[in-house]
């Protein structure tokens, strides 16, 4: 696996303000070993990188799961050396994979407090076409306060938690709102399409006999597998698109 060639740039302060984390908590995990030391620059100044913003998003989704700090301890151990920000994405997004969908409805000023940044209009759009973010638009001629409200300000968003951190990631990424949509279409197609023929598979292993509870503990047993293998199969078909449209253009 690659290592990140970022540079570390991020102070402790700006590393916990886009992780929705305190300082504290940040020089807590360094103490268990759960980050790398940061690089020591001039002044004897800490500076993070990337890597350590995903590690903090790694473990995040692991409280999520209900793990105890010495379980995610050992989770973190087990994880092999030279892990780039990249890699900690997929095994972050495959722990998310096992959770139930899981939302909240917040104001603007708390969804750019988890976003770690501000947002404008057109990042908002952007998360918007990603699924990341639902927005629920005022219907009321008036505020509380007797103020007339602006047509068509939101009066709260509904935010996928479990996309947000990939989806601010994605704003910096140079790809036309158009692209994104018909992106989703094409990833919600063939996902649903490949979760139907597994299905079919697995319900040739299911007898008419089979309680419920067993069913439930097969699909318990196979979504890990399932969604670590559509990763890894899904990252090589992308690198052998990649290498035959380069070849295609050189």
């Amino acid at each position: 696996m690659a290592t990140d060639i970022e540079e570390p740039t991020l102070t402790v302060d700006e590393l916990a303000a886009r992780a929705g984390v305190t300082v504290r908590t940040v020089r807590f995990y360094g103490t268990k070993g759960l980050l790398p030391p940061p690089v020591i620059g001039p002044r004897r100044v800490g500076h993070y990188s990337q890597e350590h913003l995903s590690r903090l998003a790694l473990i995040e989704e692991l409280q999520h799961q209900g793990m105890t700090l010495a379980a995610i301890e050992r989770y973190v151990q087990q994880l092999p050396e030279g892990l780039s920000a990249h890699d900690l994405a997929i095994h972050r997004a495959v722990v998310a994979s096992w959770a139930p969908d899981s939302a909240e409805d917040m104001n603007r000023a708390e969804l750019e407090r988890r976003a770690g940044r501000p947002l404008s209009e057109g990042d908002v759009d952007r998360l918007v076409a990603m699924s990341v973010v639902r927005v629920a638009r005022a219907d009321r001629a008036y505020r509380a306060d007797g103020g007339v409200k602006e047509a068509g300000v939101p009066d709260s968003y509904r935010v996928d938690l479990g996309l947000l951190r990939l989806g601010v990631q994605l704003l910096d990424v140079p790809i036309a709102h158009e692209t994104i949509l018909a992106a989703r279409t094409v990833l919600l197609e063939h996902t649903r399409a490949a979760a139907h023929e597994l299905s079919l598979l697995f319900r040739d292993e299911v007898s008419e006999r089979t309680s419920v509870a067993a069913v439930k503990d097969l699909s318990a047993d196979m979504q890990p597998l399932v969604v670590q293998a559509l990763l890894t199969t899904f990252q090589r078909s992308l690198k052998e698109e990649l290498r035959e449209w380069l070849t295609e253009e050189s």
